[in-house]
């Protein structure tokens, strides 16, 4: 596959978006031997039969080969991953959407209902901060969600490890429209003006803090309204200024795809891939989706999370579900991994300073050692409690 190279400039504005060059760009074409682990390219988006790769994310070596194949799909061609058969039990899908249809109900007698971003709102309903309110609601379920080591490999393909976890639900009822066609999270929640006083090379390098991910909590025929993607849209320099241009808008709409899914089945794409929610036209579908919106160990997430709480509540099931060999060590980790900090900064290096090593515990190393150790949930609450104190400014 062909690369260009685009000369170096300081900063981006309006005149720097070339509905030419993104439409060569979005032109490409993925090829097979792009994606050797792949059972199939729908297109131009590679489909992972997880059932069968599964095992080999137990193997040191066959995962790396994977995750760094997923990492150059993501950055430098296609963009984006399916992950067919992420959850091979669909019974922990079905126990996580009862408990997102709980709070939205709940909510829904609370408030005015909430709208979409990037949608208007009337036929969606949006959870925000659905990783939390999950996990204080059904800690066990929440362990068996995040205890997959599929989805844990996708984010750390493209973020390393010690990543941030957040999530949001979204529920389109048919008649929901469409989205209009984004970038997202940092600069694509920006409006183009402010884009453009950031330098260019920030540009590139904040679309490697985050990794935008959905998991179907249904089968998702094209008729109600799968994610509309467009392939190597990524790659175009000016692009976080370019989604607000009208021209660009419309080539996205002409030149996008969509890909079907079945309940279980995983999305991920890089968060500079152009794309937007599609309009549900099916009579009896409510498509439901919970949207990953996973983070850097080196940026800022753009959810407020209370880890520390999640942490206490998830403790007791992590550990009754290791007794009942329920999770595998790989899955309690990933579980760990989606709910605890991972990172030991920023901390008080006056009261919390690195003792035999380069950096204090993190939270997720203490909750890993609480699980292995054998620890109660008071001893774990009153550990976390000291470290926050010992955290705090």
């Amino acid at each position: 596959m062909g690369h260009q190279t685009f000369g170096y400039i300081g900063y981006f504005d309006r005149e720097s978006c070339d509905l030419d060059e993104f439409k060569v760009l979005t032109s490409q074409q993925l090829e097979a031997s792009d994606v050797p682990h792949a059972a199939a390219i729908e297109k131009n988006v590679p489909l992972y039969d997880m059932g069968a790769l599964r095992p080999a994310l137990e193997d040191t070596d066959k995962r790396r080969a994977l995750m760094a194949e997923w990492a150059q799909v993501l950055r430098c061609s296609a963009g984006v991953i399916a992950l067919k058969n992420a959850y091979a039990d669909t019974s922990v899908i079905d126990r996580a959407s009862r408990v997102f249809d709980a709070i939205i109900a709940d909510e829904k007698a609370g408030s005015a209902g909430k709208g979409d971003h990037f949608a208007a709102s009337g036929a969606n309903d949006r959870v925000w901060n659905s990783l939390q309110k999950q996990c204080l609601r059904d800690p066990e379920g929440f362990a068996l969600y995040y205890g997959n080591t599929s989805i844990a490999a996708a984010f750390e393909a493209w973020l390393g490890p010690n990543y941030q976890v957040t999530a949001q639900v979204n529920q389109v009822r048919p008649g929901g429209k469409a989205q209009s066609a984004h970038r997202d999270y940092h600069l694509g929640f920006q409006t183009a003006d402010q884009s453009a006083r950031y330098p260019a090379h920030a540009h590139e390098v904040t679309a490697t803090l985050t990794l935008q991910g959905a998991v179907a909590h249904c089968d998702m025929p094209i008729e109600s309204g799968p994610t509309k993607l467009l392939p190597f849209s990524q790659l175009y320099p000016a692009g976080f200024l370019g989604f607000h241009e009208a021209d660009h808008r419309d080539h996205f709409e002409e030149a996008h795809v969509q890909v079907a899914l079945e309940k279980g089945d995983a999305v991920f794409f890089n968060p500079a891939l152009f794309h937007a929610a599609g309009e549900n036209r099916s009579a009896d579908i409510n498509r439901m989706v919970n949207l990953l919106q996973v983070s850097s160990a080196f940026g800022r997430a753009m959810e407020a999370v209370d880890r520390r709480s999640m942490t206490a509540a998830l403790f007791p099931a992590l550990v009754a579900l290791k007794q009942g060999r329920r999770l595998s060590a790989s899955e309690l980790d990933a579980a760990i991994a989606a709910c605890a900090e991972g990172y030991s900064f920023p901390t008080n290096l006056d009261t919390d300073p690195p003792v035999g090593g380069l950096a204090p515990e993190s939270q997720a190393n203490l909750m890993r050692r609480a699980v292995s150790e054998g620890w109660t949930t008071d001893h774990l609450k009153d550990a976390l409690g000291q470290m926050s104190a010992r955290q705090a400014a």
